[in-house]
């Protein structure tokens, strides 16, 4: 099916719901905010975010392997890969789903709402369990333009730390102070991720959630990304975080908006 279309004001909205139920396009005041292309916008990470090492997990006793999709890990899930269902739209809000299944072991709904006002728009992402208990994580993967037709933008947050990056891509389990950009980092926000792009003279965007964990990755010249997420890049072996049926996992972040 083509894009779902929200729209509030001079904002629309994309969203891919055969590829992914990405974001495919973000325009405020007739500028496009989002890398265009199949593979950018802002994909949902979903079953796990980032790497996991040689694609291997635990879950208690069991190990379990996933595909190598960016060798010699597996990356960014499966929810990015496949299409969703659309359980309802209007002019302004949409509610997509899909079925967890192969290459994932356990069976699991994820549901994805998008929530469009003229200065924001609020993403959420939950997973449900179908069977027994998992860990899993989720986020958000957005190509952010890193120039709007001025000048590049600039970004702004605080983390409480960053995790060393290994050579692998990973990180090797210590906390550093925050180290210059570029990055394909993950950094530590204990009070929740704010972090502002700024686009001078044109727009400033907020991306804000009570995730505690935020990688950026800003190596392309072409976009900056700024992905809040539920867990740290391996965190399915290193910080897992269990879906039950009493407990499901479940995570909001809002991009907020003003014209400069």
């Amino acid at each position: 099916m083509s894009d779902l279309k929200l729209a509030a004001g001079d904002v629309s909205v994309g969203i891919a719901a055969d590829n992914g139920a990405r974001v495919s396009s973000l325009v405020i005041g007739g500028a496009e905010l989002l890398r265009q292309g199949p593979r950018y916008g802002c994909f949902p990470m979903v079953p796990w975010c980032g790497r996991i090492a040689q694609g291997r997990f635990r879950n208690g006793e069991t190990r379990h392997q996933m595909p190598l999709n960016s060798p010699p890990h597996a990356i960014h899930g499966t929810g990015r890969d496949t299409a969703w269902r659309v359980r309802h739209a209007e002019d302004t809000s949409a509610v997509l789903t899909y079925e967890l299944g192969e290459p994932w072991p356990y069976a699991g709904l994820v549901t994805q709402t998008f929530t469009l006002t003229e200065d924001s728009l609020e993403l959420t992402l939950g997973v449900e369990t179908r069977s027994e208990s998992f860990p899993a994580q989720v986020g958000w993967h957005p190509w952010f333009n890193r120039n709007l037709g001025g000048e590049d933008a600039a970004l702004a947050f605080a983390p409480a730390f960053q995790l060393e990056r290994g050579d692998d891509h990973l990180p090797t389990g210590r906390r550093v102070d925050p180290l210059p950009g570029p990055w394909d980092d993950c950094f530590g926000m204990p009070d929740g991720v704010e972090a502002t792009l700024t686009w001078p003279g044109q727009l400033a965007l907020t991306v804000s959630s009570p995730a505690r964990w935020v990688v950026v990755y800003d190596e392309q010249a072409e976009a900056v990304c700024v992905e809040a997420q539920s867990g740290p890049p391996d965190g399915l072996n290193t910080d897992p975080q269990l879906v039950t049926r009493l407990e499901p996992l479940e995570l909001a972040a809002t991009w907020s908006w003003e014209r400069l």
